[in-house]
């Protein structure tokens, strides 16, 4: 009988890590090219008291940062064992290369945001998705 084989925990918490963070940033990218960006905080000739389109950017960093490292963790976990049909990891596979592209290529072109407001809310962007990223991982690692 053979034996089953683990990833080291570390290995596992890495790798869901950075998956969320990308996959954070990525939709981060992709929504400021949309107008929902977490700039509109720090503009000063905004009327409202949080926009709208920062509120929603906020969120939806959050929640992408979260799921990746939520997901990619318990596929790591299952993986090993073969639970995961090779067709749905070539699928995961090509949609996460996809995503990655288009925010190179939305990466690529002119900002509209200012650069001050740009840079602060891509830092806010990468502390928010890791921070979500970890959250997710380890409640998959404590739940497996």
């Amino acid at each position: 009988m053979a034996e089953t084989i683990f990833f080291p925990r570390r290995l596992i918490l890495g790798a869901a890590m950075i998956s969320g963070v990308l996959l954070a940033l990525a939709v981060h990218m992709l929504g400021a090219r949309y107008g929902l960006d977490l700039g509109g905080l720090w503009r000063s000739d905004a009327h409202e008291f949080i926009p709208a389109g920062a509120a929603i950017a906020w969120w939806l960093i959050a929640t992408v940062g979260f799921s990746g490292g939520y997901f990619t963790a318990t596929m790591m976990q299952s993986a090993i064992s073969g639970q995961i049909p090779q067709r749905m990891r070539q699928f995961l596979i090509a949609v996460g290369v996809l995503l990655l592209a288009g925010a190179g290529q939305v990466a690529s072109a002119p900002s509209p945001i200012p650069t001050v407001s740009s840079v602060l809310a891509g830092l806010a962007a990468l502390c928010l998705g890791a921070v979500m990223a970890f959250c997710g991982a380890h409640f998959a690692l404590r739940r497996g």
